[in-house]
Parts: C-alpha cells; structure tokens; sequence
C-alpha cells in the first residue's frame, strides 16, 4: 500500500497532490455546511392546511407594511399654516375700488340722461365688476343692489364703505383658516345687521359686499408641509418579519398575507437565495488557502511528510464534520444545546501529535468556526459564536497542554484538563446569558462539557494507531511505546545480546543529545538506535560487544565469512523490523547506520590473500543515510565502538577520534543523501566530545583511610 502510494506521489509530484487535497477538503468542507447555511424551505400552497407551524429562519423587511405605516403616519400629520397680513390690505383696497366704480358710475353727465339712466349706470358698474364676479370668490350683487346703493348719496356711500373697511381689518386682523370662513362671514353679517351706520336698503348689498370680503388669511405652508411629512416618512422604522417570529400555526389557513410573509422569508420552495452559498463559498476559499499557507510554511523539510501531514489534516478535518453531522442530525430532538458534547480537543490531539503544533492551532479555530456554522440552536442560518468558542478553547488548552514526551497515560491527563477548560466555558456561557436555566438544563450542560473532554482523548488515543498505520507516521506516544523495555524485540536483544543491548543506550544518548541540539527528533534517534542492532541477535557471538569469556569465532574464519555475517547483520535487522510491522523510520535506521561504508579490518585482511579484491564486496548494501538522525546515528555507532576500545580515553584523544571518524565518512560520501550541513556536524561533534567526555571522565583518586 505504501509502496503504491509512493508510487502515485513520485509521478504527481509534491505541489499537485497538495492542490488536489486542498481542493477535495474544500469541497468536503463546502458540502458539510451548505444544509447548514441554505435554510429551510417548505412546500405551500395558497389557501391550503399548513402541515406545521413554521417560524422565520431570519429577519427581513416587509416593505408593503413599512409603506402603509408610512402612509398612515404622514396622514396624521397637521399641515402648517401661516399667516398672510397682507390680506386684509388687500381686501379692504377691493372693497374701496368697489365703492370707487359706484362713484364713477354716479358721476356721469347730468345733460346725459342716457348715461345717467339707472340701468345705464348698472350695466357700466357691472363692465368695471367683471373681474370681482369671476374671482375665485365671486361678488354677487343682484341689479337692485347696484340700484340701492346707487340711490345712495355720496356720503351715505362713503359712510358705508368705512364701515365695511373697517369690519374688514377687523375680522382679518386675526387668523381666518379656511374651514373658518362660513362661521366669519355669519358673524360679519350679524354684525352689518345690528350696525345702524347702514340703510335699511342697503344692508342686503352690504352683507353680500361683506360676506365676499371675508378670504382665508391662514393658508397651509405646502413646503414646509410636506417636509414635515417626509421627515415623518422618513423617521419610520421599516416594519420587520423577525428571526424565529411564528409565520403560521399548524392547521391554520395560509392566505394571501401569510404566503407573502413566507415568500419575503425566502421559505417557499420555489426560491433560491445564493447569497448565503456564495458567503459559505468565500469562506471555504479563504480557510483552505490559509490552510495551504500553514502546510506550506511547515517546519518539516520533506515534501513527502508535508504531504502526509496535509491528508492528515485532512482526514481529520473530515472526521470533526462526520461527527458534527451527527450532532446536527439528533439535535433537533433535544431541548438543550447539543453540541455541547462535541468532543473539543480531538482535532487538536491527532493533529498536534501528527503534524505539528501550528497546523494543530489552525484546524482548531477552522473546526471551531465549521462547528459555529452548522451546530446552530436558533432558527437562523448564522454563525453559534458560543459554540465556536466552546470548541476553540477546548481545542487550544489540549495543544499547549501535550507535550512531545506525553504518552497515552498523559493523553487522558489532558482530556481531564480540557474538561476542566470546557466546564468553565460553560459557566461562562449560562452566566452571561440572559436566559434563566433549571437545575437539569445546567446539569446537562456541565456533564456536557466533562463527557466533550473525556471523548476528545478517548477518540484521539483510540484513532491514533489507526492515522499511524494508514499515513505511515510515527507520533511521539508510538516512539515512546517503542521505547519501553517491555518491549518484545528490546527484550529480546537484552536477553541474546546483552553487549550489544548495552552499546546501543550508548549510541542512543550520544545520538539524541546531538540530534536536540541542530533541531532533529532526538526521541527517534534515540528509539531507532534501541533497535538497530537487532540483527545482531542472528549470531551474537560474531559480534565483539557480545563475546564475553569466549574466544572470537572470526580468527577462525577466512575473511569473507566474516564479512558476509557482518554485513548481514543491517538487512537482517530490518527484515526483523519489518516482519515486527515496526515504523518504517526504525526500520531505516537498521538498514541504513552503516551506509555504503567499507568493512575495513576484513577487506584488508581479505587482500592480503588477494590483492587483486574489489572493495565494493566489502562495503555495507546501503542504502546510505537518507536523514540528518540516521546519518548522526551513524556516527555515534561508529564512535562509541571506538571510544570503548580505547585505552586511557582523555578528552583529546576522543576530540581527535571524533575528527577523524566523520572526516572519514564525509571523505566517503555517507552523507551525500542526506541534508545535513557541515555546520551541524561541526555542533555534532562537540556535542558528542562533551557526552564522551562526561561518560569517560577520569576519576578521582581518593587516598587510602588509614587505622
């Protein structure tokens, strides 16, 4: 499998199989939020029995009720008016033109007795009248008051006229409105009536004269009006269906207005909005292209395990939204908020354990913000913020909580922890909240939050091997299992090999120490080291760590015997591995701590005899070094061999053989395959001059006690 899968990597390359897997978590991502986003839609028939009660899943403007409010607000508006003064001057200037025209026309010729004749004198007044009986009011003095007020004497007349101006100014000194009109002009005609300044024959013509005076002097403002009722207008709050606001009860008859509610709610089945689509897909789009810029930025230097650790991510990411679906789905038969029991930290786990610290942050707040998307309690497609950080929290306390030498046992430390974490949110959440909670609401929600933190390491601990054997990785927890002296194999080459089970701790903690100190995983060092002399367990005694108050087998052997048991010892080691079905890391390391490097001692006794001997057939099958720990594996097998061989060891002497045990192997191209640089071996090999130095240090000689 993992062969075929390194197959497929080999041809694509890194950058496509990274584009492809970002796309299909997109569209994993996409198609587990889009119910979520969408919103409900019902099948409604006008004037038909509503199946259910359904309430609006968002807030929207009605804007046929926000106009008639606005309509019936404006309405109520009083108008403004203001008050013209002018009027009355100019009212009382029509009725001295009145008088003006009846003088004239008494002025005519007295040798003109056509012109002087009643009728004549009517029919000129009522030529200079025109224009005051097609006014908007309209003068109407009958012939026979033309005629009484012509028989008048000119001071009668002129008597008449004051008192009709002076009505006037007074009448119009004050606001007239125009439903006010009819109740003057009454007043002023009672008032002509009892007033003895007028003729009895012509009060009539008086009163007409009057009445016809008697104009609105108050008129509505129409601009200033209407800018009062646009203001009103304006001052409207638009009318609102609300978010959860009851559209229609079950049984009841959906009606014209009801079906318009539903309509304006986009919850009839014939409406589609793809505002809240296109809003889930920018949002997918900006997650997985910061998704991509984590991965890319990962500190490990393999494009293979950036690869791996991005289908982890992936892989996880899909399990955190199976698992939301399910919650989704069963939610609705609960009362409470069942997302709660979302297990918080189980992404941040498998994630942090499997590919690194920061791609375990930012699939924490991307699961946190997924879950604040679909795990909704309210009615409307939005974003549950209190569920987003239920989950954010949670997820964060469990990735600053591991540590890189926790094991299974620490796991379950930290999903108490997380617990814990998760509890606290919940007291926050129920105490800011306004709503008022009984004693069982808040017991579920507590027990919630405690089984949520329980799940995420139970889940992680139990899902862990199964990410391990399907990606080909090896977390910490795994190594540190590896590392225990209980282990089959480590048992076995304690019980068979106990020299050699002694010589790699040896080069176990000369390799981890300088690992840690140019950055490598010194804990996979140090675990590969356990077992890569497991081949040795073959034929132990052919191994000189091992041949303790026995002779050594190879002087009795020619040289190619010896050679082929030696070098045999790697490829029998990770076939061992293998056949283990141990991590495929610790398996290099058997195969690869000799690299391609010469068997020196029996080549040079082999041409002794043949001088004319190939070197290769006595080199190592290889391959070399393929990472900075192995190739740093190497040296320290090579070197604690020597170290331990030597005589008086003192901290020159280990410099010097530390020099020239890795200029050796740089001369001979062990770590032409690998990425370590010259400057890291230079800090390699002064870590490992100091550890030699402190395990081989000289003692000191403490006098005799004398009696």
């Amino acid at each position: 499998m993992r062969q075929r899968a390194q197959k497929i990597f080999d041809k694509l390359g890194y950058r496509k199989i990274m584009l492809v897997a970002i796309l299909l978590t997109g569209l994993i991502l996409y198609a587990a939020l889009v119910e979520s986003v969408q919103g409900n839609t019902y099948d409604i028939n006008l004037f038909q029995l509503s199946s259910e009660t359904i309430r609006s899943e968002k807030t929207v403007e009605d804007p046929i009720k926000t106009e008639l409010e606005k309509q019936r607000l404006a309405e109520e508006v009083a108008p403004s008016y203001q008050f013209i003064d002018e009027i009355a001057a100019n009212q009382v200037a029509l009725i001295e033109s009145l008088f003006g025209y009846i003088l004239d026309a008494k002025a005519a010729p007295e040798n003109d007795k056509e012109q002087r004749s009643p009728d004549a004198m009517i029919s000129h007044l009522r030529e200079d009248l025109r224009l005051m009986e097609t006014s908007e009011n309209g003068l109407r003095l009958t012939d026979d008051m033309l005629r009484s007020l012509l028989a008048l004497p000119d001071d009668s007349l002129l008597t008449v006229q004051q008192q009709l101006e002076a009505l006037m100014e007074t009448y119009l000194s004050e606001p007239v409105r125009t439903e006010e009109v009819a109740r003057i002009r009454t007043e002023i005609e009672q008032d002509i009536r009892r007033n003895e300044q007028f003729p009895d024959n012509v009060v009539q013509a008086a009163v007409t004269i009057g009445r016809f005076g008697i104009i609105p002097n108050e008129l509505v403002n129409e601009e200033l009006t209407a800018s009062q009722v646009e203001q009103v207008r304006n001052s409207v709050e638009p009318t609102r269906i609300l978010q959860g606001q009851v559209l229609v009860q079950e049984g009841q008859v959906v009606d014209r207005e009801v079906y318009r509610q539903l309509e304006l709610a986009g919850m009839t089945e014939e409406q589609l909005d793809y505002k809240p689509l296109l809003g889930l897909f920018i949002f997918v789009l900006v997650a997985m292209g910061l998704l991509l810029a984590v991965m890319s930025r990962s500190k490990t230097e393999s494009e293979r395990k950036k690869t791996t650790e991005l289908l982890v991510v992936a892989a996880v990411i899909g399990i955190s939204l199976a698992l939301m679906k399910l919650l989704y789905a069963v939610g609705g038969n609960f009362d409470f908020v069942i997302a709660f029991i979302f297990p918080t930290a189980l992404a941040g786990m498998i994630v942090r354990l499997l590919a690194g610290e920061r791609a375990a942050v930012y699939v924490t707040i991307l699961i946190s913000a997924a879950a604040g998307i679909m795990l909704q309690s309210s009615y409307s497609a939005s974003l549950q913020i209190d569920v987003a950080l239920y989950i954010l929290f949670g997820g964060l306390a469990a990735i600053y909580l591991i540590e890189q030498d926790g094991g299974r046992g620490r796991l379950l430390q930290i999903s108490l922890a997380v617990a814990l974490v998760n509890m606290l949110f919940v007291a926050i959440y129920l105490l800011i909240g306004q709503t008022q909670y009984s004693w069982s609401e808040i017991g579920f929600y507590f027990t919630a939050a405690l089984v949520s933190g329980l799940l995420s390491g139970a889940l992680a601990i139990g899902l862990l091997p199964f990410f391990e054997s399907a990606f080909g990785l090896l977390s910490t927890m795994r190594l540190i299992e590896l590392s225990n002296p209980n282990h089959p194999l480590l048992k076995k080459i304690l019980m068979e090999t106990p020299g050699t089970y002694h010589h790699s701790l040896m080069v176990a903690n000369l390799a981890d120490a300088s690992c840690e100190a140019i950055g490598a995983n010194g804990l996979l060092a140090r675990v590969g080291c356990y077992y890569h002399d497991i081949g040795k367990t073959k034929q132990p005694q052919f191994f000189i760590e091992n041949q303790v108050n026995i002779g050594n087998p190879h002087d009795r052997l020619p040289p190619e015997k010896s050679r082929d048991i030696i070098l045999a010892h790697g490829f029998q080691g990770a076939q061992m591995l293998k056949k283990h079905k141990m991590p495929q890391e610790i398996v290099d390391v058997a195969a690869q701590h000799h690299g391609t490097s010469l068997l020196k001692f029996f080549y040079y006794k082999a041409k002794e005899n043949n001088p004319d001997l190939e070197e290769a057939s006595f080199r190592y099958r290889g391959p070399k070094p393929q990472t900075k720990e192995i190739a740093i594996i190497c040296i320290a097998d090579s070197l604690e061999a020597a170290v331990r061989s030597m005589k008086e060891p003192t901290s020159e002497k280990i410099k010097k053989l530390v020099d020239a045990i890795v200029e050796d192997k740089l001369k001979d191209g062990q770590f032409e395959e690998c990425d370590i640089s010259l400057k890291e071996l230079k800090t390699v090999k002064a870590v490992m001059c100091e550890t030699l130095n402190g395990i081989f240090h000289s003692r000191i000689e403490y006098p005799k006690e004398t009696n």
